[in-house]
């Protein structure tokens, strides 16, 4: 008796030297094809007016990261249960009368419609890729969208996704880490994995051109943080940026938060009067789809109260049009740069030292800010699951089985925490008070 087919004997099944038919005992007539080269497939054989038939369903897909929108046709690349569906559809049309082999035979000799000459070529397959699968599904298509405009459609874009190789996969990453860009080159490698895998789910490629490949830079968890002397000077020169990035900036650092979810701020977001002010941030707006409440410390009032209102239907607080929020945060950061240096040698002029001794401070981010946020609070002793609230994580405390029993929000305590940390940089401002505690950088 035939053994019933499972994802592990499928994946296991060698092929020798000559072909192989392995019978599935759950469904009789579906057989897994292996060929003498290695490559695998789905066959139905049945009996139609008397006679055998077989119907070649696909090649075999050993697992889909992503469930289809609607059942894969025969022809397509099909898990097992997928090929034990088609099976039955094929037998459903045997029980009316119909020769599903002939049917097949008879859709392929029928003319062709028109094919786009243009339809595999990456750029074209990189457009439905963001369209179909990133925007639904991953809140930083807009990232992956870039990619493809300026590191692959550059040197892919008119090729046909069937031409590219394993080979042309190297080159395109090593030209990345050569330019001094091995993190870029790691998520370029994630992206083109992704893209690939799906072209196979969607019957553009029988197999994927980053098979072998690794990612070609080893990447090491930051670290950094803002030291107190450099917050200090931070502050200072997020002054002299003046609108939208002065003030945006200093609430990078006073809330925590991402800066995308900053920099997109809205007026409806916030609730700033009453005893408990808050910034309300949609699960639309978040990066784990969870919506998230932020308790607003009044330092953070007071810098939010300095934002002049725009027209405009967004209600966005940092923008230059009215409609979309505000860009060009690298530009922005390199004036912040200058503006820290210029202070930082003006100070040590002041002492009556050599300010062309100073050197800048040392490479940091804006997520640097959201990382110093975080360490300051647990100097000042606040808890780690509150500052893990605070960052709007679902790892680490609250990750697996306690993220789904821990349901307590914590707003008190967080609203305690966010007024201890605008305090703490008030103090920070103040070098002269004793009760400033020492923050510290961490390895750069």
């Amino acid at each position: 008796m035939a053994k019933v087919l499972t994802a592990k004997a499928i994946e296991t099944a060698q092929a020798t030297t000559s072909r192989r038919e392995i019978p599935d005992g759950q469904l009789p007539g579906l057989y897994l094809v292996v060929q003498t080269s290695g490559a695998k497939s789905w066959a139905l054989r049945y009996r139609f007016a008397g006679a055998p038939r077989k119907l070649t369903i696909g090649p075999v897909l050993l697992r889909r990261e992503e469930e289809l929108p609607t059942p894969p046709t025969i022809g397509q690349a099909m898990t097992l249960p997928e090929a034990r569906t088609a099976a039955r559809g094929a037998m459903q049309s045997l029980s009316e009368g119909r020769d599903p082999s002939a049917e097949k035979k008879a859709a392929k000799a029928a003319p062709p419609s028109p094919v786009d000459p243009e339809r595999d070529l990456v750029r074209k397959l990189g457009e439905s890729f963001v369209e179909r699968y990133c925007k639904p599904r991953n809140k930083s298509w807009k990232e992956i969208e870039r990619q493809f405009k300026a590191e692959i459609n550059p040197h892919w874009g008119d090729r046909r996704a069937q031409e590219i190789s394993r080979r042309d996969v190297l080159d395109l990453l090593d030209r990345i880490v050569d330019r001094g860009s091995p993190v870029t080159a790691n998520r370029v490698f994630a992206t083109v994995r992704k893209f690939f895998s799906w072209l196979i789910e969607r019957d553009v490629l029988r197999e994927t051109p980053c098979a072998g490949v690794n990612a070609p830079s080893a990447e090491t968890p930051r670290d950094r943080i803002l030291n107190d002397g450099e917050v200090r000077l931070f502050w200072r020169a997020t002054a002299e940026l003046g609108e939208p990035f002065g003030t945006l900036f200093r609430l990078l650092l006073l809330t925590g938060q991402r800066r995308e979810e900053v920099g997109a701020m809205t007026w409806r977001e916030l609730q700033l009067d009453g005893a408990e002010p808050t910034w309300q941030l949609p699960a639309s707006r978040t990066k784990n789809g969870n919506p998230h409440s932020v308790p607003l410390s009044k330092q953070a009032i007071a810098q939010i109260k300095t934002v002049r209102r725009k027209a405009g239907k967004a209600g966005l607080l940092f923008t230059t049009t009215g409609e979309t929020p505000v860009s060009g945060f690298s530009r922005a950061k390199d004036r912040l740069d200058a503006g820290m240096l210029a202070i930082a040698r003006e100070d040590a002029e002041d002492r009556g030292g050599d300010p062309a001794k100073v050197k800048p401070v040392p490479h940091w981010t804006l997520h640097d800010l959201r990382r110093t946020a975080a360490s300051g609070m647990a100097r000042l002793n606040i808890n780690l699951p509150v500052i893990e609230k605070l960052l709007n994580h679902v790892s680490g405390t609250f990750s697996g089985i306690v993220g789904v029993y821990q349901r307590h929000e914590f707003s008190a305590e967080k609203r305690a925490a966010m007024a201890a940390w605008g305090n703490f940089v008030d103090d920070l401002m103040k070098p002269t008070k004793p009760n400033v505690v020492p923050l510290r950088s961490r390895k750069q």
